[in-house]
């Protein structure tokens, strides 16, 4: 008896010992497990039901939630009726560079898109959004916006693509993706390096026009933020957004968003690389007024050398600026000064050359002696030497027993009374002859009017572009 219980429990017991051992770890399916493992000979096994885990029970695919498969989302929302509005906004972070010889700005923004699309809809208890990355985007419609007149852009994917789009329970939408754009920016550079450039960043829906696209600020002109730029060579002085219209003759009209930005340049780095330097140069050409005329090789090499810096200065400037068909500010600066510097090197010029002029007259007349040795006397300075003539060989004015000279003939000439004084007037070709005659004169003219000039020039330069 107790051998026949047996078996018919092993019996009974078989199929329910198959049963367990077929379900692997990982199956979802409810188990049977025995209560107590340890019974006593002749006793029922009791069983009871494992409880699923809920943190791998299975999630309902969000193509599935969304009906990404239900809808052809190359067309965009709402087709045929009136244009979808896209909201915009824009989180400025940083203006990278800006290139004078280049023209353009590179700047790195997040752009914001709001639209409605209820195709996206789903169901929700707690109305609670939903948060995809960039792989979800590539499956639904979203607004084709470009930048205009960009000459590059890039969305950064470090370490995944910098994209986020945020779907509603009610269909709205938000799409915000990091992008670095190098954009075209007209400068004006008349006033260079006292200038202000007017720059902006155009956004524009590339395949839909008006029609069927409406681009707007999504909360005005609190739609553009910005956070503390600094810039080298800028000051940020207005920041705005604006809307406008675009046409195209074979396509129609274009909703266009504006980012505009007004910059004024910084000018102490260009008054220690440009500036100070040119006046140095120029003041530096004055000296020559107090070096002896005699100093040839003095004077000629302080002038070239002047004239040599000049020219570094206003190369280096024109190779870090775009070739431009006008005149700028600092050009105006620059060959002002230039021709101050040019000019100290011909007056000198001038100064030799009637030097010379003044001691071949004399010599011609006899008023340097004959023993005098010309050839030696220029050999080293190219002119003649006054100090060198000896004046003691000429004879003297005579005079008369009461140490005064004789009187002149012509006594007709009826002198003026006492209380009168003479006044002697020189035309204008005795004026030239005087200086010509005494060309030491130039250089002390010189000393006076070079300054004045120069001081004037400046006067009238930064009062007009300041």
């Amino acid at each position: 008896m107790p051998l026949a219980f047996k078996l018919f429990l092993l019996t009974w017991l078989w199929p329910v010992a198959l049963l367990n051992g077929s379900n692997f770890p990982d199956s979802k399916k409810q188990t049977e497990v025995p209560l107590n493992n340890h019974r006593k000979q002749g006793s029922r096994p009791e069983f009871r039901m494992k409880k699923s885990d809920s943190t791998k029970s299975t999630l309902i695919k969000s193509e599935q939630l969304l009906r990404i498969e239900e809808h052809d989302f190359a067309m965009r929302p709402g087709f045929g009726s009136s244009a979808i509005p896209v909201g915009i906004d824009v989180q400025v972070e940083s203006i990278d560079s800006i290139s004078e010889v280049n023209m353009d700005f590179t700047m790195t923004l997040y752009l914001r898109h709001y639209w409605k699309d209820e195709r996206l809809s789903f169901p929700s208890t707690s109305n609670k959004s939903r948060t995809f990355d960039g792989r979800l985007v590539k499956k639904i419609w979203v607004p084709d916006v470009f930048f205009v007149h960009s000459k590059r852009s890039f969305i950064h994917d470090t370490t995944m693509e910098n994209i986020m789009l945020r779907v509603y329970p009610d269909g709205n939408i938000l799409y915000s993706v990091r992008i670095t754009v190098t954009a075209l920016c007209s400068m004006d550079f008349s006033r260079f390096p006292l200038d202000k450039q007017n720059c902006s960043l155009e956004l524009e829906s590339y395949a839909y026009n008006e029609k069927d696209l409406m681009l707007y600020w999504k909360n005005g002109n609190d739609s553009l933020g910005t956070e503390e730029i600094l810039l080298s060579q800028f000051f940020i002085e207005q920041f705005n957004p604006f809307n406008g219209l675009a046409f195209y003759s074979s396509t129609g009209w274009y909703n266009r968003l504006y980012i505009n930005f007004i910059l004024r340049r910084h000018i102490f780095f260009f008054m220690l690389q440009t500036y100070f330097p040119t006046m140095l140069m120029v003041m530096l050409s004055w000296v020559s007024f107090w070096i002896d005329r005699r100093a040839v090789p003095a004077r000629v090499s302080l002038g070239i050398t002047t004239v040599l810096t000049m020219t570094t200065i206003i190369t280096g400037v024109s190779a870090s600026m775009p070739q431009v068909s006008y005149v700028k500010a600092v050009d105006i600066y620059l060959w002002t000064s230039f021709l101050f510097v040019f000019l100290s090197v011909i007056e000198y010029a001038a100064v030799n050359y009637l030097t010379t002029i003044e001691e071949m007259k004399k010599l011609k007349s006899k008023k340097i002696p004959v023993t005098y040795d010309t050839t030696q006397a220029m050999a080293f300075d190219g002119c003649f030497h006054d100090n060198d003539i000896d004046l003691t060989a000429f004879s003297s004015i005579p005079m008369n027993p009461e140490g005064r000279p004789p009187p002149r003939r012509n006594t007709a000439v009826n002198l003026p009374s006492e209380g009168h004084r003479l006044r002697r007037t020189r035309s204008l070709k005795r004026s030239v002859e005087y200086i010509i005659n005494n060309s030491h004169i130039i250089d002390s003219y010189s000393r006076i009017l070079f300054p004045f000039a120069y001081v004037l020039f400046n006067i009238i330069y930064w009062s007009l572009y300041s």
